[in-house]
């Protein structure tokens, strides 16, 4: 949770049009010219634009002997996040929507793409693996081949994709994490195949008899080659992407992790039948390891993504600083509470506006704040509180 509570003085309002009637304030009837001149991006009651840092005191930063660079990329940093703050919140919005839809095809492609070879490379992983009988490459078999995992996602793009507003009212970004219960079940599932690899490598160090190489079994390499340059295509794809939707971001995350395992089984499956028989084994006990020690992380991370963690400070801050400078009748903000509902964030804003405001006046400047914070990227619903003083206790009293 983040509070800021600030004053700030009145300015004058500028000139609305005529055509708009007796309500010239009135946000909701007001075409877009109109809310451009009021939020303009040109108020700076903090004084932020003193704080940026010009491009020739950057380079000379960097080129500090000791820790220039990461000086400089500090500074580079703030200014990025003064520059956001720093846009009208109507540019911020239509930069998202912009995104959403530039990228839209490209995630749509990066899903589809990554179900189908994730199934033929299954197929092909599994050959490798049961061919060469190697512990390795079983190991990074059951990590790389996972097409069920992808299946998950697959389902949950098509369902958020088609959720009908009347039954499902935040629509459908929540079922790319209402798919937690699957996601342990089929973790459970990787953790309980990965114990029993170990079990099976801790048999293979201690009934292993004499310093017999594994035969080495040339086609079985080759194939997990040819599955490990698949995912290291998609990986550079999902990469270029990532940012435009959790689910690709899960899906760089998943070939990034595959590209470590197979490349791992490659090398302790041929040292183990080059090198030393005990190689085979150990990569397959380090795989197991790290699979396990993965999938927790990822169980984990979506349940607090359920359970509502809350947003990233700066994020907050954004949202803290816009909720401020939107209009000039705004005197403080008393509340601002941004948190996860699934992959994307729930916002809540207590604005304080003069008490002798008419009320269709306050809804629509309450109602126009909602409206362009629900355009921001990765917000699903916002709520705008609207109240004429500071001294009142915390809402929802049954979370204090």
């Amino acid at each position: 949770m983040s509070t800021a509570t600030t004053e700030i003085e009145p300015q004058a309002t500028t000139s609305r049009p005529a055509s708009i009637g007796e309500r010239p304030d009135d946000l909701e009837l007001m075409g877009i010219t109109s809310v451009v001149s009021r939020e303009a991006g040109e108020r700076d009651p903090l004084l932020l634009r003193d704080k940026l840092i010009s491009d020739a005191h950057l380079e000379e930063i960097r080129q500090r002997k000791k820790g220039g660079g990461k000086l400089a990329d500090f500074y580079e940093t703030q200014n990025s996040r003064i520059n956001d703050l720093l846009k009208p919140l109507h540019t911020l919005s239509q930069e998202a929507e912009q995104d959403a839809t530039d990228n839209a095809l490209k995630v749509k492609l990066a899903v589809n793409i990554s179900f189908g070879c994730n199934i033929v490379l299954a197929i092909v992983q599994l050959y490798a693996a049961i061919s060469s009988g190697s512990l390795a490459l079983f190991a990074s078999c059951v990590d790389a081949v996972d097409p069920f995992a992808n299946l998950i996602l697959w389902a949950a793009h098509r369902a958020s994709d088609k959720a009908e507003e009347k039954k499902w009212p935040v629509r459908g970004s929540r079922f790319e994490t209402s798919d937690l219960p699957q996601y342990i079940v089929y973790g459970s599932i990787m953790g309980g195949v990965n114990v029993i690899l170990i079990v099976m490598s801790i048999q293979e160090f201690v009934t292993h008899k004499g310093d017999d190489l594994q035969k080495f079994h040339l086609p079985s390499i080759i194939s997990v080659c040819v599955a490990f340059a698949v995912k290291f295509s998609l990986f550079l794809y999902c990469m270029a992407i990532r940012k435009a939707s959790s689910q690709v971001q899960v899906l760089w995350e998943d070939h990034r992790n595959d590209l470590l395992t197979n490349g791992f089984g490659i090398l302790t499956a041929a040292g183990g039948a080059k090198l030393a028989w005990w190689i085979d084994p150990m990569g397959a006990t380090v795989i197991a390891i790290c699979i396990i020690t993965v999938w927790t992380r990822t169980v984990y991370e979506q349940f607090t993504f359920l359970a509502g963690i809350a947003a990233p400070t700066e994020f907050i801050n954004l949202v803290t600083y816009k909720a401020l400078t939107f209009s000039e009748h705004i005197t403080s903000v008393d509340t601002v509470r941004v948190y996860h509902s699934g992959p994307n964030y729930f916002v809540e804003v207590d604005i304080v506006l003069p008490p002798d405001m008419l009320l269709w006046k306050a809804h629509d400047i309450a109602q126009d704040l909602q409206d362009q914070i629900e355009r921001l990227k990765q917000v699903d619903r916002c709520f705008v509180h609207v109240d004429h003083e500071v001294d009142h206790k915390p809402e929802h009293r049954k979370n204090v």
